[in-house]
């Protein structure tokens, strides 16, 4: 294991977090780089990096833990009281009704339950890279199971749905409400749509790294191309592989549009300190969402088998059911994690917010990594007694 040197700081009694991020990094071989940071109720406690070219200003793309930022223009609207999730898509976006589409619900899209989860041939990665045409894609696409009986991850289009709708309530784009209302406020590092003068902040994607037996057994156990996890993933297309929805992120437009489902860049900071708006309010500024909005949008709706992504998948309203990832976290932690291993959560009971970024895509979708750094956190915040016990 090489010594591998980190930077950054963290709070009095949370120098734990420190070693296990660096013993993280050292095993992750330390070239490809990560990000850590973590708030508790609104205070940084938290901010280190590591890895070849990453400082504390690096962005990276952020892939499906995306949709934790679109999903909080949700939650926002759903606040406001001008979006009623029970409502048809097709109530607010008639075209969508085609195809057997017309009874699927806002709230069913939110938790994976649509059975509209891609495209009959795929998507080339311009068409990912916009969200419009993904929609164009979708009118006349037939669910792949029925709307409402099961869950299923829909990995590249649910912000195409969902943006939809928003345009139609609200007269703007997720994108614009999420830099209007949560990103320029909060002065939150983490984008949906990248602007020109950032890019130079930017560092790609770079390929997961494996062993010739952990591609064996990869390659063995891969979804079939026209499986429900290879459409979710868009290996339906022509030529499109698994390292193709890694690199992703590291198409030029698909990060200067933003698209919702997995189109944001950010840091590890970044993501920390929006949950930490959502939740308690930085810098002086109040909470993002109220208490009866934070019991709305983590309510589990979604547990048991995601026909896609498997066992590991439990959903609230909009965002990952956190708890029922990471036992130590109260029943109303949400959050998202990404294919590539990025991940942020909000732990609305402790005041915990985390925010972890890497370079390197993880290997076969997976980074355990965040269960281990993620329950280090709550262990430091038990001990120095900045959280209750229990």
């Amino acid at each position: 294991m090489n010594a591998i040197e980190v930077h950054g700081t963290v709070a009095a009694g949370f120098e734990s977090v420190r070693a296990e991020f660096a013993a993280v990094v050292a095993e992750e071989g330390g070239e490809s780089g990560a990000q850590l940071a973590a708030f508790v109720r609104g205070r940084q406690v938290v901010d280190l990096w590591a890895g070849l070219d990453v400082s504390a200003t690096t962005v990276t793309g952020l892939h499906s833990s995306s949709k934790g930022a679109a999903g909080l223009v949700i939650a926002l609207l759903i606040q406001d009281g001008v979006l009623d999730v029970d409502q048809p898509v097709a109530h607010y976006w008639p075209r969508f009704a085609a195809a057997g589409k017309e009874r699927i619900t806002v709230r069913d899209v939110l938790v994976h339950r649509s059975g509209v989860i891609g495209v009959d041939g795929g998507f080339t990665v311009a068409e990912l890279a916009d969200e419009q045409i993904v929609a164009e894609r979708l009118v006349g696409q037939q669910p792949y199971f029925a709307p409402g009986t099961v869950h299923g991850y829909g990995g590249f289009v649910m912000y195409a749905i969902l943006g939809q709708v928003v345009r139609a309530v609200t007269g703007s784009t997720v994108q614009e409400l999420f830099e209007r209302r949560i990103r320029a406020p909060y002065g939150l590092d983490v984008y949906l749509g990248l602007p020109e003068q950032l890019e130079h902040r930017y560092l790609p994607i770079q390929p997961w790294q494996a062993t010739p037996e952990m591609e064996a057994a990869f390659a063995a156990n891969s979804p079939g191309p026209h499986s429900m996890a290879g459409i979710s993933y868009n290996l339906n297309a022509r030529d499109f592989t698994a390292a193709d929805v890694m690199a992703l992120p590291n198409d030029a437009k698909l990060r200067r549009l933003g698209q919702g489902s997995a189109g944001g860049v950010g840091s590890a900071r970044g993501l920390a300190a929006m949950y930490a708006a959502a939740i308690a309010g930085i810098d002086g500024l109040p909470p993002l969402l109220s208490l009866e909005t934070i019991a709305t949008i983590s309510a589990i709706h979604s547990s048991g088998r995601d026909l896609v992504r498997g066992d590991q998948a439990p959903y609230a309203l909009g965002f990952e059911a956190k708890a029922l990832l990471h036992p130590f976290l109260g029943v109303h932690a949400f959050g998202h994690t990404s294919s590539a291993g990025s991940d942020g959560f909000a732990d609305p009971h402790s005041g915990l917010t985390y925010g972890y970024t890497r370079r390197r895509a993880a290997f076969a979708f997976n980074a355990p990594e965040n269960a281990r750094l993620a329950a280090a956190l709550h262990r430091a915040a038990v001990d120095t007694a900045v959280i209750p016990a229990a």
